[in-house]
């Protein structure tokens, strides 16, 4: 594996614990947040080890189609996609209104914390494992 890819993985490790632990105290908008990049930076972590290169979007959907792309699919629904990408930007930005689908709220957080655990295991496992 790549050093930079090893180190995306590593941020991307770091943002789940925040989500996780943001999730315990209560820190909604911070969990979302951070489960948000944690998937993010865990497509980019493949992308970058595959192909040697990212975009600069946050977009899960795309990141996915492209890591798909890489013959590297993974588990994650158009659902789950959609509700990444709806609360990504107001996740960060309070102005931006957030979406009846993406409030802050502790069922919408525990299921981004869950698909952030498992992109994050499932990918990083097939990351570490020799190529064929």
């Amino acid at each position: 594996m790549r050093e930079e890819t090893r180190l995306w993985l590593d941020y991307a490790e770091e943002n789940f614990e925040i989500a996780r632990l943001a999730l315990e105290r209560g820190y909604l908008n911070a969990c979302l947040q951070n489960a948000c990049q944690a998937v993010e930076k865990t497509l980019k972590a493949v992308l970058l080890e595959r192909r040697g290169a990212a975009p600069a979007t946050s977009r899960i959907r795309e990141l996915g189609r492209l890591v798909a792309a890489e013959s590297m699919p993974f588990a994650i629904s158009t659902e789950e996609c959609d509700l990444l990408d709806s609360i990504d930007l107001p996740s960060r930005y309070p102005t931006i209104g957030v979406s009846s689908a993406a409030s802050a709220d502790w069922k919408v957080c525990i299921e981004c914390v869950r698909i952030a655990d498992r992109i994050l295991a499932d990918l990083r496992n097939r990351l570490s494992a020799p190529r064929e």
